[in-house]
């Protein structure tokens, strides 16, 4: 989404709340459709239920329902979501040689999983599946990690490491908290039980602040060939590996994998806020597609398309050929953010294909507060344009595609600003305000990126002697 426009979604937001007086969080759940569905009762406490829908474990769509007071009923929920996905099913039966159902039922749908074609993929993907490091990058937060550990902890795959790299920490706290992960040996569907020995959970520490710092910590301590990242405050799905496992299975040209970031709860209104912006999902759905710096889609603009560092796995290959993550990039930096942008960009420049498998699910935390929200827009302002200058001082050919591109990009960034009739005047107030605090972060980002780099000269400098 574009800056004016998330300026747009944060104006109509907050009219739309303001005429019903009182904000109501959402609940987020999943229904798999091949199981009798539920009921979704009226707590008093949401006033909408944000649903993720699986089809054979597959994910398939996101409906939003509102709660009425006598809540939902399994055959009143069937019709809303058919209503919503009844496409999406008919695709799926039919690649599998079957006839579309007319409708859907509170009882769910019915086919054979054995001759289901999803199914049979993973089950074959896994028996020759591909051992996979995962790193996560955190500092001095214990009690948010675990989380993240235990559903990695759970992943349904059979071959995996977790390095936990912990950046300039002020105690052992994190240190305990991982080297007490027990795991027991993962059972994966189709492989007669237990798979291996269970996940190795890894601490190591990069005393050097900054997030590429410590992401580059974790690629010279993962011993596998395919490095998955993800952030402490992010939980992986139960399949998150397999869907990883599944986009590098697209072939050997493939050198970035990334997947879709759903909102892990709703429950207040700046969860809900960043949801209505665009969130992690970036516009991106529920259809898989790769990507090349020949294909329609410009690895320049606009960005980012392709995936976001908090979902994205990388070939050893193509990390060390662009040098992995820029130190001047990145959350503890002065730029903030644009790290996972450039690999991912880079990565394409240099001839290699990269994948968005939706199927790689990973659920995130979002800011539950506006003063962190801010903050975190503030650093995507400034990350993009530090991005670019990245871009330019590693690829100073990429200046003349950029050239070509201004035109759509200017037209991009005057995008959504349309305007309800009656709209107050205090809401017009504060999307201009938050236009003008995104711009004022994108001007900034070229310098900021250069004071980063001498601030990170200095920091190595340190750190070598």
């Amino acid at each position: 989404m574009t800056l004016p426009a998330a300026a747009q979604a944060l104006h109509d937001a907050k009219y739309e709340r303001s005429a019903s007086g009182r904000f109501q969080p959402t609940r987020v759940i999943e229904v798999e459709l091949t199981e009798p569905l539920p009921k979704l009762a009226d707590d008093g406490h949401y006033g909408r239920a944000w649903i993720l829908v699986r089809l054979y474990t597959e994910p398939i769509g996101v409906c939003v329902v509102t709660l009425p007071g006598d809540g939902v009923t399994p055959d009143a929920l069937a019709a809303l979501l058919w209503a919503e996905l009844s496409g999406a099913v008919a695709q799926r039966f039919e690649a599998a040689g079957l006839t579309p159902p007319a409708g859907l039922g509170s009882a769910g749908l019915t086919a054979d999983p054995d001759a289901w074609p999803f199914l049979r993929e993973r089950a074959a993907l896994l028996a020759g599946a591909p051992f996979i490091s995962v790193v996560v990058c955190t500092r001095d937060r214990p009690e948010q990690i675990k989380k993240c550990l235990n559903r990695l902890a759970g992943q349904q795959y059979p071959r995996f490491e977790v390095v936990v790299v912990d950046n300039a920490p002020t105690s052992d706290a994190l240190r305990n908290v991982v080297e007490s992960t027990v795991v027991e040996s993962p059972v994966v569907e189709g492989l007669g039980g237990t798979a291996g020995k269970g996940a190795e959970f890894r601490y190591c520490v990069e005393p050097r602040p900054g997030l590429s710092w410590a992401r580059n910590a974790g690629i010279a301590a993962a011993t596998s060939d395919i490095i998955a990242f993800l952030d402490d405050d992010d939980e992986p799905d139960e399949h998150w590996l397999a869907g990883v496992a599944a986009g590098f299975a697209k072939g050997e040209r493939v050198g970035c994998v990334s997947g879709i970031v759903l909102p892990a709860r709703l429950d207040n209104a700046v969860e809900n806020l960043f949801e209505e912006i665009g969130g992690h999902t970036k516009g991106r759905g529920f259809a898989g597609e790769t990507f090349s710096k020949s294909g329609r889609q410009s690895p320049l603009w606009p960005l980012p398309p392709f995936g976001v560092g908090a979902n994205m796995a990388f070939r050893r290959a193509a990390l060390d050929r662009i040098g992995g993550f820029d130190v001047a990039l990145g959350a503890g930096t002065p730029t903030g953010g644009g790290e996972d942008t450039l690999a991912i960009t880079m990565v394409m420049l240099c001839g290699y294909e990269v994948v968005y498998e939706p199927v790689a699910l990973m659920w995130h935390h979002h800011r539950q507060d506006m003063a962190s929200l801010n903050k975190q827009l503030h650093g995507y302002s400034v990350g993009l344009t530090a991005f670019y200058a990245a871009l330019l001082r590693q690829r100073p050919a990429a200046l003349l595609g950029l050239v070509k591109l201004l035109p759509m990009a200017a037209g991009y960034l005057k995008g959504g600003k349309s305007e309800p009739a009656d709209a107050p005047a205090e809401p017009q107030g504060l999307e201009a305000e938050l236009d003008r605090r995104q711009l004022q972060g994108m001007a900034k980002g070229p310098l900021v990126y250069l004071k980063s780099r001498r601030l990170q000269r200095r920091v190595a400098a340190t750190q070598r002697s």
